[in-house]
């Protein structure tokens, strides 16, 4: 079986705790996953690295490489980008590249990747009026935003339950977006 291979890019939000699940969901659904994380998320996650790059068969990456290093992934066939902070989200929509992850994600759109991104954000953060600005930017750009009905509702500050976070949603669209020729599993 030739699998697809899938950029999995989580910020550091509580749901990335349970990114292991949903690399074994992802592989369930017939994707190489490559998990790639924002510095502070891998941060977060320090004590597992190694663990979730034996999971997906792949280092774990966080940050740019030297020039001239060799690729240690495959090509992506699709990206999602879940969960995505406020600050991710913004960064991404602005063409800020200061964080590796943002800086393959914003390259994705001029690429023509399938991409699906699914904030994870408080009510207040969905106050600012970048946040909207910034969603809409994504949407224009082709990206699947997996956001308000169907996908991630805000909640109040302080009251997420990152075992409420709708993931199965950000895997269904990225799938949709890569066209769903998914080889079969098994």
């Amino acid at each position: 079986m030739h699998s697809r291979t899938l950029y999995l890019f989580s910020s550091a939000a509580p749901p990335v705790f349970d990114v292991a699940r949903v690399i074994e969901e992802a592989q369930a659904d017939g994707w190489d996953v490559c998990l790639g994380l924002t510095p502070t998320a891998a941060r977060w996650l320090a004590h597992s690295l190694d663990g979730l790059a034996a999971l997906t068969g792949h280092p774990v990456r966080w940050d740019y490489s030297l020039p001239g290093e060799p690729a240690v992934w495959p090509e992506a066939d699709a990206v999602v980008v879940a969960p995505a902070t406020f600050d991710t989200v913004n960064q991404w929509a602005l063409g800020l590249t200061g964080k590796w992850l943002v800086g393959v994600v914003a390259e994705g759109i001029g690429k023509g990747l399938p991409m699906a991104v699914m904030p994870c954000v408080n009510s207040a953060y969905v106050a600012h009026p970048q946040f909207e600005r910034s969603i809409e930017t994504l949407r224009g750009a082709g990206v699947r935003v997996v956001y308000g009905e169907g996908g991630f509702v805000p909640h109040e500050p302080g009251l997420g339950n990152p075992e409420t976070y709708p993931w199965r949603a950000a895997l269904d669209a990225v799938a949709d977006v890569a066209g769903r020729g998914l080889p079969p599993v098994g």
